[in-house]
C-alpha cells in the first residue's frame, strides 16, 4: 500500500478514474460509486426499486479498491475483474434472489448481461462469481454505506408461469439504470477535464410540446377543406384527445386509414403524459423507410419557430452499428440523447425498440429505463413478426403493467392480440380510444374490394395501361422491377423500391403527388414500403395477394380523400411466382376468412376473424420460434436466465441486410449533398453526425449482394481498418438508375458510352 496516494496516515486513496492531469483531479473513487448510485436512484425511484439502484451504483466499481487497480490507472499492466467483486458482495449482503439479481447487473455493468450458467462470449455468472477471489480492502465500507436490506419490489403477476420473465425483466431495467447512471458520471467527470460541460437535456416541457402541436393542428383542420373525411377527422382528434385522462394502461387505437391517426396518437401521448406524469413519448414505427418522413412531420408540428432546432426529436434506428462508431462520440449531444433516449419525442423503429428489450449490451440497454414511465405509441401494431410476436406482447405487457408505461396499438386493422380474442398471454383490461370504430369504418368506407384471380405481368400490365391513374403492388423488389420492364415505355410509368435511397424516394414521391394533384397520368409499381406513413391517393390500386392487413393498408391508398363516389382494389396472385414465406402465410389465411365475408371483406369483423384464423393456424409455439419465454420460465427458481443467449436469438428480422451510401445528386444532378458528406466522413475524428446525415442516402441489401459489389470493385469502404464495412459507397454509379435505383443483377456492368476511350 506504500505508494498508494495517502490522506492522513497510512490511509490509501483509491481512484475511479484517471487522467493525464496530476492526481489532485483523478475521480474519487468513494465520489464515482456515490454519483452513480444517485443517478440510478433517480431512475427508478418511481416504480419502487431506489434501493435496487443505490445498491448496484454502489457496488459496481467495488473491485477498484484493489492496489492492483490502482496501479493500472497508473499505467501499469495489471488484470483486474473490477465488476466480480461487487456481485459477489451483493449475493453475499442481500441472499440469492436480490442479491443474485443484482449480481447480473454489477457483474455485466461493462461486458453485458451474461447467462447464469453456460456462458458464450461472455463468462456465465456461475464463473465470474467463482473468480472473485481477490478481496476488495476493506476501506469500502466506511466510505460507502449500503442498505441493511431491500425493499421487496411492487410488481404484479399476471400468472405464476410469468414470474421468470417479471424478474428477468426487473435485471434488464435496473442493469440500464446502472449502465446509464455510470456512463453519464464517466462521461461529467471527462467532459470537466476538456472544459465547460455539455448539458444534456433543456428540451421544451412536455406541456409546452402539447401545447405546440395542438395549434399546429388548430391551423391544419381550420384551413383544411370541408370534407366527410375532414369532419370525421376532426371527431376523432378530439374524441381521442379527451380520454388522455384515463389511467395509464394498455390502449387500442383503430382508426381507417386517412383517419388522421399519427398527429392524434401524438395529441392523446403528449395530453396523457402530462396527465399522468410520464416524461416521453416514443413512436415505434414498423419501416426504417419512413423514419425519417415520421420525425419530419412531428418536428414541423412541436417547433416553436424556424429558427428552433427541434432536437427534442430522436431519431433512433440502425443503419450504421452504433458500438463501432460510437467512442469518437463523447461529446455529441444528439448522440448522447439518442444513446439513452434523453428526450421528450423519440422516434424508432420496431427493430430497434424489441431486439433492445431483449439485449444484453451495455450500449443497447442503456436506454431501457426509460421507457418507463412514457407513453409508446406502436403504429401499425399489426406488422409484429410472427415467430416473436409473443415474447413482443410479454414485454409490452411487462411495461404496461410494473414500469408505469401507457402502451397504445395504433392501426386500421387491429391483431387480435387481447385474453379476450384468445390469444395466449394476450394483453387484459385493453381500452380503445376511437369513437364507436365500426362506425369510423363506414363512415370512412371508400373503396371495394374484388378478387380478380390469377395474372401474368404481361396481362396485368395491360390492365395498369388501361387507367391513367393507378397504384400496383406486388411483394418482391424483383417483381417490382421486372413489371416495370413491362409497362416503362407507357405514359407517366413510375418505380417505387427499397433498392432507391430515401432520399430519391422522395424526391419520386413528390413528383407522383403532383400528377395526382394536377389529373396527370400517373402509373405507379410500388412494394409494400408504400403502405405505411406514405399519403397517395390513387383511384385504383391493384395489389398483390398478401394478409389481409396488407390489402388493407393498400386500400388506404385508393380514394384516401374520398373524392370520389367509390375507390377500387383488385387483389391477384401473381402468376409463377412463390411468394415469401411468411406472406405466403398470411395470404392463406387471407383467402380463408375471404371466403367468408365476401360481401365485406375490409370490414373489423372481417379483420378480427383473420387474426385469429393467422394465430390459431400458426399454434403458440410457432409464435415465439426461438421459445424465450420457455428457455426464462425454465429457469425462474434458480434465476440463471440466459441473458446472453436470448439476446443472440432474438432477432425480429432474420435476413438482415446492410448499408450502402449512395452519392444520389437528385434527379436533375444538381444536389451535392452526399458527395461533401462522405468527403468530411473520410478525415472527420468524430464521424457520428455524419453518418446521421448519410442515412437519407443509404440503401439496405444482402450481405451476400454487398460482397459481390466488393468483389467486382463497384463500391469502396471509407476507412475500413477504423470502421470495418460501415461505410461502403457505390463507386459505379452506373449501376444505379433515376428510375429503378441500384441494379444488383450484374455488379461488373457498365454503360457502353462509359468505357469509350
Amino acid at each position: 500500500m506504500a505508494d498508494l496516494p495517502v490522506s492522513g496516515v497510512d490511509q490509501p486513496r483509491y481512484y475511479a478514474h484517471s487522467s493525464s492531469e496530476e492526481r489532485l483531479q483523478w475521480q474519487r473513487l468513494s465520489v464515482h460509486l456515490e454519483a452513480t448510485a444517485t443517478r440510478a436512484v433517480a431512475f427508478l425511484d418511481s416504480v419502487g426499486l431506489a434501493d435496487f439502484g443505490r445498491v448496484a451504483g454502489l457496488l459496481h466499481d467495488l473491485g477498484k479498491y484493489d492496489p492492483d487497480f490502482q496501479a493500472r490507472l497508473r499505467g501499469e499492466s495489471r488484470r483486474v475483474d473490477h465488476s466480480a467483486p461487487g456481485a459477489a458482495v451483493a449475493i453475499e449482503r442481500y441472499g440469492s434472489q436480490f442479491g443474485k439479481m443484482l449480481a447480473f447487473c454489477i457483474a455485466g455493468h461493462h461486458a453485458g448481461l451474461a447467462n447464469g450458467v453456460n456462458g458464450r462470449q461472455i463468462s456465465a455468472l456461475v464463473d465470474r462469481l467463482r473468480g472473485a477471489v481477490s478481496s476488495p480492502d476493506p476501506i469500502w465500507e466506511r466510505e460507502i454505506a449500503l442498505p441493511r436490506s431491500l425493499a421487496t419490489p411492487r410488481l404484479g403477476l399476471r400468472s405464476r408461469d410469468m414470474a421468470g420473465f417479471c424478474a428477468a425483466f426487473l435485471v434488464r431495467m435496473v442493469f440500464s439504470a446502472l449502465v446509464d447512471a455510470d456512463y453519464l458520471d464517466t462521461e461529467e467527470y471527462y467532459a470537466g477535464l476538456e472544459g465547460p460541460l455539455k448539458v444534456r437535456g433543456q428540451h421544451p416541457r412536455l406541456k409546452t410540446l402539447s401545447q405546440r402541436l395542438d395549434a399546429h393542428l388548430e391551423v391544419l383542420l381550420a384551413t383544411a377543406p370541408r370534407s366527410a373525411v375532414n369532419d370525421l377527422r376532426r371527431e376523432v382528434l378530439t374524441h381521442v384527445r379527451a380520454k388522455a385522462v384515463g389511467e395509464p394502461g394498455v390502449f387500442t387505437l383503430t382508426v381507417p386509414t386517412g383517419g388522421g391517426k399519427t398527429l392524434t396518437s401524438l395529441a392523446f401521448a403528449l395530453h396523457h403524459a402530462i396527465n399522468h406524469g410520464l416524461e416521453r413519448v416514443i413512436f415505434v414505427i414498423p419501416y426504417m423507410s419512413i423514419i425519417e418522413q415520421t420525425a419530419r412531420v412531428f418536428r414541423r408540428a412541436l417547433r416553436e419557430d424556424q429558427g428552433d432546432p427541434a432536437d427534442f426529436v430522436i431519431e433512433h434506428h440502425s443503419t450504421f452499428d452504433e458500438d463501432r462508431i460510437s467512442s469518437r462520440e463523447s461529446s455529441d449531444k444528439l448522440r448522447l440523447a439518442m444513446e439513452n433516449w434523453d428526450a421528450p419525442i423519440i422516434v424508432t423503429t420496431a427493430v430497434q425498440f424489441f431486439e433492445s428489450l431483449f439485449a444484453n449490451r451495455p450500449s443497447r440497454c442503456r436506454k431501457l429505463h426509460n421507457i418507463a414511465n412514457s407513453v409508446v405509441i406502436l403504429d401499425e401494431a399489426q406488422t409484429l413478426p410472427l415467430k416473436s410476436l409473443r415474447p413482443c406482447i410479454a414485454a409490452l405487457d411487462e411495461l404496461a403493467r410494473n414500469w408505469r408505461a401507457s402502451i397504445v396499438l395504433c392501426t386500421a386493422t387491429q391483431p387480435a392480440l387481447g385474453a379476450s380474442d384468445g390469444f395466449a398471454g394476450g394483453f387484459e383490461n385493453v381500452r380503445e380510444l376511437a369513437p364507436a370504430p365500426r362506425d369510423l369504418y363506414l363512415r370512412l368506407k371508400r373503396t371495394r374490394m374484388r378478387h380478380v384471380g390469377t395474372m401474368g405481368d404481361a396481362e396485368l400490365a395491360d390492365r395498369l395501361r388501361e387507367s391513367p391513374q393507378v397504384l400496383c403492388i406486388v411483394n418482391s423488389r424483383r417483381h417490382a422491377h421486372e413489371l416495370y420492364g413491362q409497362l416503362e415505355t407507357a405514359e407517366g410509368a413510375f418505380h417505387l423500391t427499397t433498392l432507391m435511397c430515401a432520399r430519391h424516394r422522395r424526391e419520386k414521391l413528390e413528383v407522383v403527388h403532383e400528377r395526382l394533384k394536377s389529373g396527370t397520368a400517373v402509373r405507379l409499381i410500388a412494394t409494400s414500403l408504400v403502405e405505411a406513413g406514405v399519403d397517395l391517393d390513387f383511384p385504383i390500386v391493384w395489389r398483390a395477394e398478401a394478409g389481409l392487413e396488407s390489402i388493407i393498408q393498400a386500400a388506404g391508398r385508393c380514394n384516401r380523400e374520398g373524392r370520389a363516389t367509390e375507390g377500387h382494389i383488385f387483389v391477384f396472385e401473381p402468376e409463377g411466382r412463390t411468394p415469401p414465406t411468411e406472406i405466403g402465410q398470411f395470404a392463406d389465411a387471407s383467402r380463408s376468412v375471404l371466403r367468408g365475408f365476401q360481401d365485406d371483406p375490409m370490414s373489423l369483423e372481417a379483420i378480427s376473424a383473420y387474426f385469429r384464423e393467422l394465430y390459431w393456424s400458426h399454434g403458440r409455439e410457432a409464435l415465439d420460434a426461438k421459445q424465450i419465454l420457455r428457455q426464462i420460465a425454465e429457469r425462474q427458481d434458480s434465476l440463471d436466465f440466459p441473458f446472453e443467449t436470448i439476446a443472440t436469438e432474438f432477432r425480429l428480422i432474420e435476413d438482415y441486410q446492410v448499408p450502402v451510401v449512395v452519392p444520389w445528386r437528385g434527379e436533375y444532378g444538381d444536389d451535392d449533398t452526399a458527395e461533401r458528406l462522405l468527403h468530411d466522413l473520410a478525415y472527420a475524428p468524430r464521424p457520428g453526425p455524419i453518418a446521421r446525415r448519410l442515412q437519407p442516402y443509404v440503401v439496405q441489401i444482402p450481405p451476400y449482394s454487398r460482397r459481390a459489389l466488393l468483389t467486382a470493385g463497384a463500391v469502396s469502404a471509407i476507412r475500413e481498418e477504423e470502421f470495418g464495412q460501415q461505410f461502403v459507397v457505390l463507386e459505379n454509379l452506373d449501376l444505379y438508375r433515376a428510375d429503378i435505383g441500384l441494379s444488383l443483377s450484374d455488379p461488373t456492368y457498365r454503360r457502353a458510352e462509359g468505357l469509350v476511350c
